[in-house]
């Protein structure tokens, strides 16, 4: 006994040397990918507790407060709920705080980039105390979670289109054969995968004898939205590029397979169903690593790329309103302006947490003709859809606004 209890003692001991080491290490340039990895360590708890956590919480007793207990499905979406929660009142405290930083002279800029004990502390602090609260509590938050994604959502396709643009005009502004040819390549491998993708999806989606006539609107919508594109792309009055319209034809081509594969495993129309147990360990893998992945590009890109999305004394903002005085000038000088929106950083993580509990749960709470697949059901099904259409409508409106109203600037 003596023997263990000082094993453990000494475990605990390096554990704790092993962090005090790791936070130490991490500086203004690897904040970010700290941030980003405590994002990925919530979605870990979030999926072991999934797994694990609905013995337990069926035995507390203001969680499990119902004359009939619930099934064991509703004890794991409340966990993941909760954890989900406790990132969200982190991040969201985080960004709230963050408003308003201008310079690195601000003292807050220090808590944006340095303690990080502290705040490792109060995030488990947050996810503990997230066990304490009532159902009802939880239940709100799971309502404004569906707003939350969808919001989280439209950011990536914004940023998506102002990837594809950049990417093009960066080739485009070399103005060499060799890039022209390159674009030119690009955009008809693109397009080939989108017309063969969408080949695949009529065959695994509207299988013979069946009426899919859903499914048949839906890949058949995608195919046309693709063909739209380049068609406005290259009219003569837009004047566009053919790379970004093949980039969100395979995007939506995407969408378009990421919502029938959320079709409920018993939906005969499904492809999928006969693989429904391989699908559930890939789909939570791939989910995973895609929401991460998606984070991290989408918190960087639009904390750090757009202007409008900069702190007003930034490198990147423009000019300000009012002219600063002297004093105001000199003092602008010698502090060095932070290169992206603190504020809008933190609030992609906000909002991705929403997106990360809603992927976990199917977005709703009722699981269990889902089994113990991941983002699986009608819901899931019609965001994707939803975000295709948003998608197609967004990068259309890039097109056309120019045209329609030349004197503004898009």
């Amino acid at each position: 006994m003596w023997a263990a209890s000082c094993l453990a003692s000494c475990c605990a001991a390096c554990a704790c040397d092993a962090c005090r080491t790791v936070v130490s290490g991490i500086s203004r340039r690897s904040a970010r990918i700290a941030y980003c990895g405590l994002f990925a360590l919530s979605l870990v708890v979030s999926w072991i507790l999934r797994e694990i956590a609905a013995p337990l919480m069926e035995s507390i007793p203001w969680i499990n407060n119902f004359k009939h207990t619930p099934s064991r499905e509703w004890f794991e979406t409340d966990a993941v709920l909760r954890v989900s929660f406790g990132n969200f009142l982190f991040f969201t405290i985080l960004a709230v705080l963050m408003i308003g930083v201008k310079n690195q002279k601000d003292p807050r800029d220090g808590l944006h980039h340095g303690g990080w004990m502290m705040k490792i502390i109060c995030w488990c602090l947050l996810v503990i105390f997230m066990f304490f609260l009532p159902n009802e509590i939880i239940s709100f938050y799971e309502t404004i979670s569906k707003f939350g994604s969808g919001m989280f959502l439209l950011v990536q396709v914004v940023l998506l289109l102002d990837f594809v643009h950049g990417w093009n005009d960066k080739w485009v502004g070399y103005d060499e054969q060799f890039w022209y040819i390159a674009l030119f390549v690009v955009s008809i491998v693109c397009y080939v995968a989108s017309f063969v993708f969408s080949g695949l999806l009529f065959h695994f989606f509207t299988p013979s004898g069946q009426d899919c006539g859903l499914n048949t609107f839906f890949i058949t919508m995608a195919l046309i939205l693709g063909i739209l594109f380049a068609i406005v792309a290259l009219h003569p009055a837009v004047n566009g590029s053919i790379l970004p319209a093949s980039v969100i034809s395979v995007y939506c081509t995407y969408l378009c397979y990421s919502a029938l594969s959320s079709e409920p495993r018993d939906y005969a129309c499904n492809g999928l169903h006969k693989h429904s147990k391989a699908v559930s360990t890939g789909t939570l893998t791939l989910g995973l690593c895609t929401t991460v992945l998606s984070v991290v590009y989408s918190a960087v890109r639009a904390g750090s790329s757009a202007t409008v999305l900069s702190p007003p004394s930034s490198p990147r903002a423009g000019k300000p309103l009012l002219p600063l005085d002297g004093k105001d000038v000199e003092e602008n000088e010698k502090a060095k302006p932070v290169s992206y929106s603190y504020a809008f950083f933190h609030l992609i993580f906000s909002l991705a947490s929403m997106y990360s509990a809603m992927l976990l749960t199917g977005w709703s709470t009722s699981v269990g003709e889902s089994g113990k697949l991941v983002d699986v059901g009608w819901p899931s099904v019609w965001v994707r859809i939803v975000t295709c259409w948003a998608t197609a409508l967004l990068y259309l409106w890039s097109l056309v606004a120019p045209v329609l109203f030349p004197d503004r600037e898009f």
